[in-house]
């Protein structure tokens, strides 16, 4: 069997011993990748952090804690974020910002940074809880990462870098690689038939945790509401970016910006033009009509050409050359 290159490009290759499971009873050898972290948009932590790829799709916080302590001893270690959840986070948005109607999302966040940045804090806490509150039990006991998903793993000092990287190439080097999981079977929740049976479980909870979830949802939802219809009725005295003031009547709960009322006007001539073509070629009549039209337009452009080439004639006739 032909050795494995310590390194693949930028990456350096860690190979990791997986050891044999109820329903894969021999061990295995798994590839997990490292390199520097170096993200399109640099980081303060940066200097500290190790990119990896090809990560196993049981992986935790718990198994790379567990990883890195194998190769470099503990306390190194700080935390570790993985690919879906950093996805999560760059996307994410709380149940009560995809209930509450757009206008007021975009009127709370445009108009939360005005206030004292202490007040700032105190309501980001009581925001967190009240979507705490609001979301409803977990159905699976631990999440699986898609194969070959990466994560990011933050060291305690760029010098843990190093050493992490020399760990590997000498694992690599001396085939004593670390085992996966060693140590980990009572910290994280099992998997298999248990974790299947526990999701089933999990599927059908408590009606009374349901039933606090929604009424927290509810009594969030009416008081974020609220608090955009006043921002909004504010705003309406407000001037915009070209210093005009928009004049309402009526119960408006949001001002309608100008590139609104244009793009509905856009989509309002698009469905009476779409409708004007579908009613052409509705009765034998207009059809006789767009055809005698064609005809008359294919007789004018015979008649234009036969006299461009009578012309042309003419003037072919009347050359001499010269002697």
């Amino acid at each position: 069997m032909p050795s494995t290159p310590p390194t693949l490009g930028d990456f350096t290759v860690l190979p990791i011993s997986i050891p044999p499971l109820p329903s894969f009873p021999k061990p295995t050898t798994h590839y997990l990748y490292l390199r520097r972290n170096t993200p399109k948009i640099p980081t303060p932590t940066d200097s500290r952090s190790l990119f990896l790829t090809n990560c196993p799709v049981d992986s935790t916080d718990i198994h790379l804690r567990s990883l890195f302590a194998s190769l470099v001893g503990p306390g190194r270690f700080e935390s570790a974020t993985f690919e879906d959840e950093r996805k999560d986070t760059a996307h994410k948005l709380s149940p009560l910002d995809a209930a509450v109607p757009v206008n007021a999302v975009h009127l709370l966040r445009a108009h939360g940074s005005t206030k004292k940045r202490k007040r700032e804090e105190e309501e980001d806490a009581e925001r967190s809880k009240e979507d705490e509150a609001a979301r409803l039990p977990s159905t699976w006991t631990r999440p699986l990462r898609r194969s070959g998903s990466t994560a990011v793993v933050l060291l305690a000092d760029e010098k843990s870098v190093e050493q992490v990287l020399k760990a590997c190439a000498k694992a690599s080097k001396t085939k004593k690689y670390p085992e996966w999981g060693a140590g980990v079977a009572d910290k994280v929740p099992a998997l298999g038939l248990v974790w299947v049976k526990q999701h089933n479980r999990l599927c059908y909870p408590d009606p009374a945790t349901l039933q606090q979830a929604v009424d927290a949802f509810s009594a969030v939802f009416a008081r974020r509401e609220k608090e955009a219809a006043e921002i909004s009725k504010r705003l309406r005295n407000e001037p915009d970016e070209d210093g005009f003031v928009t004049v309402t009547r009526g119960g408006r709960n949001a001002p309608a910006s100008r590139s609104e009322a244009e793009e509905a006007r856009k989509k309002m001539i698009e469905r009476a033009e779409k409708k004007r073509q579908e009613m052409e070629g509705l009765y034998r009549f207009q059809l006789r009509e767009k055809q005698k039209e064609e005809q008359e337009e294919l007789l004018m452009r015979f008649e234009d050409d036969r006299k461009k080439l009578e012309a042309m004639r003419m003037k072919r006739g009347k050359f001499v050359p010269e002697a």
